[in-house]
């Protein structure tokens, strides 16, 4: 036979397939949501694209705020909406608080031992509960004000110094080796004062939390950590910075802001962001079109649920996309696209989980428990950035002011480095 006739062959094979059980899911009742057509063995993983978000995006306009994909023969019910949002992370929040196994969860996050992707339950919520008190609590995130100045300060120095930085990928084994040498370094340290890693150590040895804090779970909790603190932050500030440069009058408004409520002082102090308003409002628009993850990390449903007039069986992975969320016309109007932060001034709603129109750290029990360590550290970054310095794109490089290019991934990048000038103020 031939190569061709076995490509016709293969190809008919799978279009008597897909037609065989298109007439036959349509051929019953199906109290599932509404699912495009999907192949066999791969489901709908074809439809996916480039940029997921985007894609999930443009499927849901024709399927709805709650549809059901297949991604191989895994069932994934995606989530478009906030009032949909609401029903998964409110009303039937202990349904889906639990997180799918992959083999990316044993490979690289200790078997999920860590907060992030640890399956709902008794571990989960001790781990999470050592998190937050001991690190991750407001007085905690007081306590921390002098080491954010120290590397803002840092950092600043280091914008003076060089106007871009190389940036450093670390593999899996590079993350283990940096880990153990951190863990190593404070069990045979010389140190003065006590830190995170240490209190991890010692509720290890002293087995306060009812079961044992082994080596790895340790591991897989500062690994949350550094990356939930670094890369979604720094991803924000990308982002920031390359909506103010594309729209110089919100820039200018952002800087006449923070350089009047700190007029005669050479450094923004954290007592200052609280009369910020407009910084604020920048935030919330930049969290609203760029969400550093713009399908939060999975959920898993524990059991069959109904929700709202669809039948969801245990097992069902559960994406829920902030991306789609945050361009809801009937939400934030038909200028949806735009960057506008003038439309969170008069606004109520929040990040913080409790307004389902924007929720860029999740909601409900799995809602990123670092809120507060993140927010304030945006804020001050991005005061001391434009507070210190003034901003320009190179002459030779424009910005299309109607797109940006995204890279691929789990956090959405620009697809290119952003290029900026910075002239000292002072």
């Amino acid at each position: 036979m031939s190569t061709m006739m076995m490509i016709l062959l293969v190809c008919s094979i799978i279009l008597i397939t897909t037609l065989f059980l298109q007439n036959r899911s349509t051929g019953k009742k199906s109290n599932t949501p509404k699912s495009p057509p999907r192949f066999p063995l791969i489901g709908n993983l074809h439809q996916l694209g480039r940029h997921p978000h985007r894609s999930l995006c443009s499927l849901s306009q024709r399927y709805g705020p709650l549809m059901l994909l297949h991604f191989g023969r895994v069932p994934v019910l995606v989530v478009s909406s906030a009032d949909a949002a609401r029903d998964v992370l409110k009303t039937h929040d202990r349904v889906f608080a639990s997180r799918p196994w992959t083999k990316i969860t044993e490979k690289l996050l200790y078997n999920g031992r860590d907060v992030a992707s640890a399956p709902y339950g008794e571990y989960w919520r001790q781990m999470k509960s050592v998190c937050v008190v001991h690190l991750l609590s407001n007085k905690m995130v007081r306590s921390f004000r002098d080491v954010r100045e120290e590397e803002i300060s840092l950092m600043i120095e280091k914008i003076r110094e060089s106007s871009s930085l190389p940036q450093l990928q670390k593999t899996g084994n590079d993350f283990d080796e940096f880990l153990e040498k951190v863990l190593d370094d404070h069990v045979d340290g010389d140190r003065d004062g006590t830190d995170f890693v240490d209190v991890l150590l010692t509720i290890q040895r002293d087995k306060s939390v009812g079961f044992q804090l082994d080596r790895l779970s340790i591991k897989a909790i500062i690994l949350d950590v550094f990356v939930g603190a670094t890369d979604t932050s720094y991803t924000l500030m990308e982002w920031v910075m390359t909506e103010l440069l594309r729209h110089r009058e919100c820039l200018n408004k952002l800087q006449e802001e923070v350089r009047t409520i700190c007029k005669g002082r050479s450094s923004v102090l954290e007592e200052d962001i609280q009369d910020m308003k407009y910084l604020k409002a920048v935030i919330k628009e930049t969290l609203r079109l760029h969400p550093p993850l713009p399908l939060m990390a999975p959920h898993e449903s524990t059991h069959d649920v109904r929700l709202r007039e669809y039948d969801i069986p245990a097992g069902t992975q559960i994406l829920i996309s902030a991306w789609a969320i945050g361009r809801e016309a009937l939400t934030w109007g038909l200028d949806v696209e735009e960057f506008r932060p003038e439309r969170h001034l008069d606004s109520s709603v929040d990040f913080r989980g409790q307004d389902f129109e924007l929720i860029p750290f999740g909601a409900g029990r799995r809602i990123c428990p670092a809120i507060s360590f993140a927010v304030v550290l945006n804020e001050v970054v991005l005061a001391t950035l434009v507070h210190q310095f003034d901003w320009r794109l190179p002459v030779e490089l424009t910005e299309d002011q109607t797109n940006v290019a995204e890279s691929t991934g789990l956090a959405i990048h620009r697809m290119f480095p952003l290029y900026a000038i910075a002239s000292s103020t002072t």
